[in-house]
């Protein structure tokens, strides 16, 4: 029977062993401090941007990869925010007041940048002019699996977060309140254009060998033009949040009506701006277009 020899370590090779053990855990000790300390520095400056929006939507696929909720981004994303108390949407499913104002909302994304070896991957978040507002620390992991290694990175990559003490508070720039402010109009006016009226040309001639005159006054194009009417097209009133969504049948939202303080009177928006009220059983779109005021005939089913 074999018996296997076990050689003792020398003193100085112990020590050097273990000298190599406590580097080691120094070292993890280290990049965890500095982990935390990157995180909440970043939270600290985060935590005003994120108090200006109302919600953060988070899209079913990111550009990143191939597939709808790859490796489970998207599903892990979401989760993480709504943890962290905040009003978290899917890009599928908008709530109406961000369909009218996309800029009470952040727009999340992942940038990957994964090797063979490591996963890794940060957060970012933009607002409505593609602006980045906020972006996490770079989350890390070398497990094998896709699955578990996009886990531990997203986990890794919202301590970020953790010092972050988010409260909704609207500002000036992305709150809109068409209601605050009362409209004005007037039906008087129910023409596609109106320029400035022309002065006629009066022309003067003698006609007799004494003193005769003859006048001629050139009549002025007129520069009103029928109203356009697109009756022929049905549009379906659906009800949202202080208003209505005007979709075709196909369909498709072509306008949203915001509620104003005066009755059957509403503010355009999802379209160029202006004004859809009723006149005599009739619905009309007046808005400007190339500079000039533009009345639309709309046939509108509640």
């Amino acid at each position: 029977m074999l018996r296997t020899a076990i050689m003792p370590l020398s003193n100085l090779e112990l020590i050097s062993y273990l000298g190599t053990i406590i580097d080691w855990e120094y070292n993890m000790k280290i990049k965890a401090i500095l982990l935390v300390m990157v995180g909440v520095m970043a939270a600290n400056s985060g935590s005003a941007q994120f108090n200006e929006y109302k919600y953060i939507i988070v899209p079913k696929k990111f550009d990143a990869y191939r597939k709808p909720n790859q490796h489970q981004t998207s599903t892990l994303v979401k989760y993480m925010l709504t943890q962290h108390g905040f009003n978290v949407v899917y890009d599928d499913a908008l709530p109406p007041d961000v369909l009218t104002n996309r800029c009470l909302a952040l727009m999340t994304d992942v940038e990957d940048t994964s090797s063979m070896f490591n996963t890794k991957l940060s957060i970012l978040f933009k607002d409505c002019k593609s602006n980045e507002v906020f972006r996490t620390i770079e989350g890390t992991s070398r497990s094998k699996e896709f699955k578990e290694a996009y886990k531990e990175a997203i986990k890794m990559a919202f301590v970020s977060f953790d010092a972050i003490n988010y409260t909704y508070k609207p500002s000036e720039s992305t709150e809109v309140s068409p209601k605050d402010e009362p409209i004005k109009i007037s039906f008087k006016d129910d023409v596609k254009t109106v320029e400035e009226e022309k002065k006629s040309k009066v022309i003067e001639q003698e006609a007799t060998p004494e003193n005769q005159t003859y006048k001629s006054v050139e009549p002025t194009p007129s520069n009103y033009t029928k109203a356009e009417s697109s009756a022929a097209e049905t549009l379906y009133a659906q009800p949202i949040e202080n208003g209505f969504q005007l979709v075709d049948s196909t369909p498709e939202i072509r306008l949203i009506l915001v509620k104003s303080s005066l009755e059957n009177v509403f503010l355009v928006q999802g379209g160029p701006n202006g004004i859809v009220y009723q006149k005599e059983d009739t619905w009309w779109w007046e808005h400007m277009e190339n500079g000039n005021k533009k009345l639309e005939q709309l046939n509108i089913k509640f």
